[in-house]
């Protein structure tokens, strides 16, 4: 994967620290017109939002929206997070905090140009009294909002994209923690049960075992 970062600095791990650590070839430009026509021989565009954030919301809806380029990315400061808005453009954003697992498995997720996601991501997805909200970061139960963590979030997330489907240990870890992490599948049994202590009594068989395998997220039974 072939990354460019539009940024002031010349360096992209004085931006995103991981990037050093991820077997990934970030070339910095300048965020100005010049750079623009470069960015068609990437396949994924790091925007760098940690300072003007309507600055960068103006850079992603101009190479989104009449551009057309590559997915975008954006690097954030945690406090700017909260600021991201669908009507951005942006693919997906990461915090500059973030670990390199994390990071990988952001850009793993970003749809490669050319082709179709078999199953798209959703900003809102909902498994019977479950909402998941991915653009919020927030999972509501009847309208009552859970306590997750990053990590017991995107699984959750992740497991929705795919309800139905029998995924197994070793396809959620590389999905959602990233090929990159060197913890075992029993991080995803651990994350699970956590999950389904979250949803209570109520909700937590939504989280099917398949013995031997892995994990499915069971839709609800209809009326």
């Amino acid at each position: 994967m072939r990354a460019i970062m539009l940024t002031r600095e010349a360096d992209p791990s004085q931006v995103l620290p991981a990037a050093t650590l991820l077997n990934l070839a970030i070339t910095c430009l300048p965020p100005v017109p010049a750079s623009y026509s470069r960015l068609d021989s990437a396949d994924v565009v790091l925007i760098d939002a940690r300072g003007d954030l309507m600055r960068a919301c103006a850079l992603c809806q101009l190479l989104t929206g009449p551009m057309s380029c590559p997915p975008v990315l954006l690097v954030m400061e945690e406090g700017g997070a909260a600021a991201v808005q669908t009507d951005w453009g942006a693919s997906d954003f990461v915090l500059v905090s973030a670990g390199p697992a994390e990071v990988s498995a952001r850009l793993r997720m970003l749809r490669p140009r050319g082709t179709e996601p078999v199953e798209p991501a959703e900003d809102r997805l909902e498994v019977g009294d479950l909402v998941i909200d991915a653009t919020a970061y927030t999972v509501r139960v009847r309208g009552a909002v859970l306590d997750l963590t990053y990590k017991e979030f995107e699984l959750l997330k992740y497991l929705a994209l795919h309800q139905g489907k029998v995924l197994t240990r070793e396809t959620i870890l590389d999905d959602v923690w990233g090929v990159d992490y060197i913890g075992g599948s029993r991080t995803v049994d651990v994350h699970v049960r956590r999950l389904r202590a979250k949803l209570g009594p109520e909700h937590d068989h939504l989280i099917g075992t398949v013995r031997n395998v892995g994990y499915r997220l069971d839709p609800p039974d209809g009326p």
